[in-house]
């Protein structure tokens, strides 16, 4: 039977990766996130001081920039031009600059494209913000994953904590606004919930309880399409 294509898309901090890497893992699928590829592009930038409001200095840089997303013990790792960049792409301001780099329609069309060659098979579990609306319309099952902005905010602010960084909870709510704002504006790719997404709300669920429900949901589409047996 042929392997779904799961996408899976929501606001910053709705939970996206820990369900989809669970997801992935329950189902024996690949786990893409696709926002790790953006978060990429951004370190690469800061790095080499380039403009964040520079869109075709951006574009550029995308072009010539390869990201491999590795799955090695469980876990996603994230190689940019063939350096470890797992741990470095979590950083508070790389967050903040993937969020900028994202809205740029060049470089969403470079990523984009690699996006569709990594799920076009099926059997993976793709995650983001445009998964379901645009980088797999035809996607077997989609969810739009969300949360309370005090929620998601707090998940971010606690992610923080357990690393070590110092970050303020209320400039953590703050910039999840912000942010949101940013993906709903944006002119290429925006947020938006594909109208046959499945809406799952994870403000009152553990992580656990919606890769359950996600599971389900996916094994009742693969038996709905199964062609009937006849004796």
């Amino acid at each position: 039977m042929r392997k779904l294509i799961i996408a899976i898309d929501g606001p910053v901090g709705s939970g996206k990766s820990t369900l989809a890497r669970r997801v992935a893992d329950m189902l024996r699928y690949v786990y893409v996130d696709t926002g790790a590829m953006y978060r990429a592009i951004a370190l690469k930038a800061l790095r080499r001081g380039i403009s964040l409001d520079s869109s075709d200095a951006l574009v550029s840089l995308a072009r010539d920039t390869h990201i491999d997303l590795r799955a090695e013990e469980g876990t996603q790792q994230v190689f940019l031009d063939g350096e470890d960049v797992t741990a470095a792409i979590r950083g508070p301001e790389v967050s903040q600059a993937a969020s900028k780099v994202a809205v740029v329609g060049g470089v969403r069309h470079v990523l984009v494209a690699e996006q569709r060659r990594a799920g076009e098979q099926g059997g993976v579990v793709m995650e983001g913000r445009d998964i379901g609306s645009v980088v797999f319309p035809d996607a077997d099952l989609k969810i739009f994953l969300t949360a309370s902005p005090e929620v998601r905010a707090e998940r971010r602010w606690r992610e923080h904590q357990q690393k070590g960084d110092a970050i303020d909870l209320a400039r953590t709510l703050e910039e999840i606004h912000e942010r949101d704002r940013r993906d709903r504006e944006r002119e290429t790719s925006p947020l938006v919930r594909a109208a046959d997404a499945v809406v799952v709300d994870s403000t009152a669920m553990e992580p656990e309880e919606v890769a359950r429900l996600v599971v389900m949901l996916a094994s009742e589409h693969k038996a709905a399409s199964a062609p009937s047996k006849r004796g």
